[in-house]
């Protein structure tokens, strides 16, 4: 008896154990370009910050439905289903090589490099900007004015 039962729940637990991770596999999904996260399911709503492409989100449930709410960072909101993807994104950026980085002269004198798309926080970052930008201020004042606000202080 005590083998019968023994020799059922070894062929029922991976099959629930199966069952677990292909529903969390369909429930994560991958941004397909920077993608607002917003107050409402709809394009009018304000945005609350921007999801940078590529990055991995979880969805609660898989749905025919044009909009899904999603936490992202502490951040709960709505994203538009059209630009989530089952399929990894690869970001491959050129932003980063020193052709296309930029700097400024910030009011103390210091020279300042701009806010620029990474696809992590690059040494020296501060802040993460709304945009998926990342801002190389040293002063909080103004960081990310251009660039919708700051989303996340990275120091």
């Amino acid at each position: 008896m005590k083998r019968g039962i023994i020799l059922f729940f070894s062929f029922l637990f991976p099959c629930l154990l199966n069952a677990q991770l292909s529903t969390q596999q369909d429930t994560i999904r991958y941004v397909m370009a920077n993608l607002n996260l917003r107050e409402s399911p709809n394009t009018t709503s304000a945005i609350i910050t921007q999801i940078p492409k590529g990055t991995q989100v979880t969805i609660d449930e898989d749905c025919e439905c044009k909009w899904i709410p999603i936490n992202y960072n502490g951040y709960i909101g709505y994203v538009s289903t059209k630009y989530l993807s089952k399929e990894k994104i690869e970001c491959t950026t050129t932003y980063n090589n020193s052709t296309s980085i930029k700097y400024y002269t910030n009011s103390k004198g210091e020279r300042v490099q701009s806010p620029t798309y990474y696809n992590s926080a690059p040494p020296g970052a501060t802040a993460l900007c709304r945009d998926g930008t990342y801002s190389f201020s040293k002063s909080r004042r103004g960081t990310c004015s251009h660039h919708g606000g700051v989303a996340k202080w990275l120091k």
